[in-house]
């Protein structure tokens, strides 16, 4: 018998976790292309689980459909809705595979066990089951998993919020013991702020599970969040890359003594949050509490809060949502408003959070004052300031949001260039 579970946990060793987003699967030729590229990793020997999202914008279009319905449809019917999408994207893969000659199958998250709890949109996973997809490993086929999806315990299918295919995948890579979680993406890796903005953002070729929680949770739209949390609790080895190219990309891994060298690793914009400010809050105990307890059972995700000194035994409190959270909570403040006798509360959108994130900055001082003094060089007004041990971030107008992101990496030094002539200073 144990000669039989050491084979087993021989043949498990070399499962690798791939995960395709929707810009890898947007249309037909990159599918195949996606195919290929999965079958080269199945002829050289490795156990293939790929996890894959919906087709581009399709996600986008299931809500437009929606929308169109019901301007605020129930979280239940729009799991069921919105999961169909990677329903789509798992069995093209799989005909692909055939096509090339490849033993593959798909299947849903509830058919391979992906069990959830209850909340709807936002659900998270409470186990795995993985006898299917070792089964299927065994036999030598490659496993196509639907990503952002599960079911509850009830037999609700469930979804894992936007980005929950890497939640998928990262949580497949740790039940199978993977040696290593594969994100594949439109860019080439993890970037000191936005390619797409930042002409000379740095590929990193290493960093943090800390730093990249933060970036992530801050507006980088390289991984979820979430699944950024559960591969740094387990340990879970994640390779950032490029879906069409041969090049290495980005490792998330735990900290190493060298990072701390680095004082700030990367920027980032958050244009998807808003502002709420609740006024003349009365100034005694338990009131800030009732509104914070009302807005945690709506599931609502408070970020940056700040209360102003009260002067007249009324204070306001500011604090910031998700611009897709901010229906419900103007529903709970005023309902809340009442019950405290608060007066009102103002609403504004046209906010943008940016952030410096690095883990230097536990061994270094100045940071803020750097950055301060940089957004008041381009003349852009900072509304609030919240820090942590490793971030620094400031709430000011969307407007100004793009030229804060290039100021602040200008100043921090990390583009390309500038790290040339460091490096050309460290040799002279």
């Amino acid at each position: 018998m144990q000669g039989i579970r050491d084979r087993e946990q021989e043949t498990m060793k070399d499962i690798i976790v791939q995960k395709y987003g929707g810009t890898s699967v947007g249309d037909v030729d990159k599918i195949k292309k996606v195919a290929r590229r999965v079958a080269s990793y199945s002829r050289k020997g490795y156990k293939v689980v790929v996890v894959v999202s919906a087709l581009g914008g399709t996600t986008d279009e299931l809500i437009k459909l929606a929308d169109q319905i019901n301007k605020n449809p129930s979280e239940r019917e729009m799991d069921m809705l919105l999961s169909t999408g990677e329903q789509v994207s798992v069995s093209l893969l799989a005909m692909a595979l055939h096509k090339l000659g490849v033993d593959a199958i798909s299947f849903t998250g509830a058919q391979v066990g992906i069990r959830t709890d209850s909340s709807h949109t936002k659900a998270r996973i409470v186990d795995i089951g993985t006898s299917r997809i070792k089964e299927k490993l065994k036999k030598g086929s490659v496993v196509i998993v639907a990503g952002f999806q599960g079911v509850s315990g009830d037999q609700e299918i469930t979804t894992l919020g936007r980005g929950g295919s890497d939640m998928t995948a990262v949580a497949l890579a740790k039940v199978l013991k993977a040696r290593e979680c594969e994100i594949y993406t439109d860019v080439k890796g993890v970037y000191t702020a936005d390619p797409r903005l930042v002409k000379n953002a740095r590929k990193l070729e290493s960093i943090s599970y800390e730093e990249m929680l933060e970036l992530a949770s801050l507006g980088a739209q390289v991984m979820q969040a979430r699944s950024i949390e559960v591969a740094g609790k387990y340990n879970v080895p994640i390779h950032v890359r490029a879906s069409f190219c041969k090049e290495k990309g980005t490792m998330i891994s735990k900290e190493v003594r060298s990072m701390e060298d680095v004082l700030v690793r990367g920027v980032t914009a958050n244009k998807k949050e808003a502002k709420v400010t609740v006024c003349d809050v009365p100034d005694k105990p338990g009131e800030a509490s009732k509104l914070f307890e009302r807005l945690a059972e709506a599931r609502i995700n408070v970020d940056m809060i700040i209360q102003n000194i009260s002067r007249t035994r009324k204070t306001d409190i500011s604090f910031t949502v998700p611009t897709s959270d901010l229906a419900k909570t103007q529903e709970v403040v005023r309902k809340v408003n009442k019950e405290i006798g608060a007066k009102g509360a103002k609403y504004d959108r046209d906010i943008a959070k940016i952030s410096v994130v690095g883990i230097g900055m536990r061994s270094h001082s100045g940071v803020a004052a750097k950055m301060f003094k940089a957004l008041a060089a381009r003349k852009i007004n900072i509304e609030m300031i919240s820090t942590s041990e490793i971030k620094i971030s400031c709430v000011i107008h969307r407007t100004d949001a793009d030229k804060a992101i290039k100021a602040l990496h200008d100043s921090f030094g990390l583009g390309k260039k500038t790290l040339s002539r460091k490096k050309r200073a460290v040799r002279s």
